[in-house]
């Protein structure tokens, strides 16, 4: 799922994390019988660990997408970055950061990460059920 501006013809990709959450929930919403409430926390806090990467070290979101079959919820996120993503070593509890792709990575059944020419696309599969 994206949003299109018929006004400008332009794809507009969600601007925050939580605008990217409200898109995965009307998803849900709209494709069939909602999952569990645990299970959407879940493809919300994928959502928002995806998006807010992007802004954060990624350099911007430049395509982002949400697309629900029978079984699972695929959440694709590219940036300008073509920098993988890695998991920063925590030597102290107070270290700010470091949570966001152990969560993802964690949570999804299956996480790609495909470098291209201007940056990444990070796609997330989460079971829906």
């Amino acid at each position: 799922m994206t949003t299109h501006d018929t006004m400008t013809g332009h794809t507009r990709w969600p601007a925050t994390a939580a605008a990217a959450r409200d898109q995965v929930r009307h998803l849900l919403a709209a494709t069939g019988p909602p999952p569990p409430e645990r299970v959407v926390d879940d493809i919300l806090l994928v959502t928002s660990e995806l998006v807010t990467n992007a802004l954060r070290h990624g350099g911007g979101i430049t395509a982002f997408a949400a697309e629900r079959d029978a079984d699972t919820v695929h959440i694709s996120v590219s940036d300008r970055s073509p920098t993988p993503p890695t998991t920063i070593p925590r030597h102290h509890p107070a270290t700010p950061g470091g949570y966001g792709w152990p969560l993802i990575r964690r949570l999804s059944t299956r996480v790609t990460v495909v470098p291209s020419t201007d940056g990444k696309t990070i796609t997330a599969v989460i079971r829906s059920h």
